[in-house]
């Protein structure tokens, strides 16, 4: 075809760069409505804040609301209670998952703070007394480890929830707080102790009920969790484990051990004297240093 001048202008490779242009200006209009469409999607959900102060464990239950609840979006991750307040105050979430025991601030006190702001789910590692208050009240909770059909359950009733206002949980607030810490903050009848271990196994995250240790030990930066099948490694100390511990069940024989008291078969005495913890269906014995020896005068 014979090319055309116009004022000193190539008409034809004009016309074809117009045109190529125009369709790239389409294109680029039809990516942009596209992403506009998908990002509507993604933000149809409800978004929701998730506080824990173990990383492993805001991943497996973030893995496992995934699957339970896709729509689901977790738009922040706190590892303390101030960091989930702040949060909430910044992203307006519909939802915050609060673990109960946080550094510094807990779920409960984060709890306080945050108010009517947004629909409260408590994560807790306690016992059935605690979760008696909640069945008593308009929170819900989920019990470490997150279990599959519990869970299911947990998203259930949330959802019905969405659509109306957050409820005012003072007062169960308080009544929880009673039944964890007792009046004035004191031991209460039914105090909370630590009924699972989250260890890190490799790229596994592992919940080892606490009945089934037979001790701690302190091991450089970690602390070592022995079963009678396995051990793991922790990061906690052993001055944390033991005020978290039921002290009736688990006893410190030194500074750098806690033993299980129903793991204990016996005591003996070495060629120098110092006692020894044997213990049931495990070879390795364990030292009583002398300011735990009096744990042990009857036996």
């Amino acid at each position: 075809m014979k090319a055309y001048r116009i004022g000193g202008i190539e008409w034809e490779g004009y016309a074809k760069r117009r045109r190529l242009a125009a369709a790239t200006a389409e294109t680029e209009a039809r990516r942009q409505r596209y992403d506009e469409t998908m990002n509507a999607t993604e933000q149809s959900g409800p978004a929701a804040v998730l506080a824990d102060d173990e990383r492993l464990m805001r991943e497996q239950l973030r893995a496992r609301l995934a699957e339970v609840w896709p729509e689901l979006r977790i738009v922040g991750e706190a590892k303390n209670g101030q960091e989930a307040v702040d949060q909430v105050r910044e992203l307006r979430p519909d939802l915050a998952f609060l673990d109960i025991q946080m550094p510094g601030k807990t779920g409960l006190e984060a709890a306080r703070d945050i108010g009517d702001a947004c629909h409260l789910v408590f994560i807790t590692a306690f016992d059935q007394y605690a979760v008696d208050a909640f069945e008593q009240g308009a929170v819900d909770y989920i019990l470490k480890p997150a279990e599959h059909e519990r869970l299911q359950l947990t998203v259930a009733r949330l959802k019905k929830r969405l659509g109306s206002k957050p409820t005012d949980l003072t007062a169960l607030l308080e009544k929880i707080s009673l039944r964890i810490d007792g009046p004035a903050g004191s031991a209460g009848l039914g105090a909370a102790h630590l009924q699972w271990i989250q260890a890190s196994m490799g790229q596994q995250l592992r919940m080892i009920p606490v009945a089934d240790v037979l001790f701690f030990t302190a091991d450089e930066k970690y602390t070592r969790v022995q079963t009678e099948s396995y051990e793991a490694l922790i990061r906690k100390p052993i001055k944390e484990l033991i005020s978290e511990l039921d002290p009736k069940q688990f006893w410190q024989i030194h500074r750098a051990t806690i033993v299980n008291a129903k793991a204990i078969a016996g005591v003996v005495r070495d060629f120098r004297g110092r006692q020894l913890v044997q213990l049931k269906n495990h070879t390795e014995k364990l030292e009583v240093s002398r300011n735990y020896s009096h744990l042990f005068k009857q036996m």
